[in-house]
């Protein structure tokens, strides 16, 4: 199945405290994050980089974008391979580096899924053994880690749901 899809946003810059980009710190880097139909999301820079704390930032974004992906990719294959999985949370990561001249990327994230998944007697062992196995393929299903140059890492975590 090829096919092509566009995901479209809107961002509009809210700082400007008067004089605009006079200089580095006489605007705000607060922002409005929107897609039709969704609610908006406000963003800002990181606190380091003179921007709002309340707000979400472009990094904690990608890294947030990283652990939905992969979860979504996750819950698919879990289904398709008959694990059953009842809870999913994840904590992940993000490494930034920063470069002399004020540039930088991220370098790193790692996630870490906490995955319990229901077992019958005596199966919790292979469950779980699959249920770890299956975060490689949802790793190569996942579109978002696909479209990053720097590792995705897991340091997964799996449990048995209680009886």
């Amino acid at each position: 199945m090829n096919s092509e899809h566009h995901y479209s946003v809107r961002i509009q810059w809210q700082g400007n405290r008067g004089s605009g980009t006079s200089d580095y710190r006489s605007y705000g880097r607060q922002h409005v994050i929107q897609a039709a139909g969704k609610p908006d999301i406000s963003g800002s820079a990181d606190r380091v980089f003179h921007g709002d704390r309340d707000r979400w930032n472009p990094e904690e974004l990608l890294v947030a974008a990283l652990a939905q992906c992969h979860m979504l990719s996750y819950l698919h294959v879990a289904a398709s391979h008959g694990v059953v999985v009842t809870e999913y949370a994840d904590a992940p990561v993000g490494v930034l580096a920063q470069t002399p001249d004020g540039g930088g990327s991220i370098t790193s994230v790692v996630l870490h899924p906490q995955v319990t998944v229901e077992a019958a007697p005596g199966q919790e062992d292979a469950v779980v053994a699959l249920a770890v196995e299956l975060h490689e393929e949802a790793e190569r299903k996942c579109f978002i880690a696909a479209s990053v140059s720097f590792p995705v890492t897991h340091e997964v975590a799996t449990a048995i749901a209680a009886a």
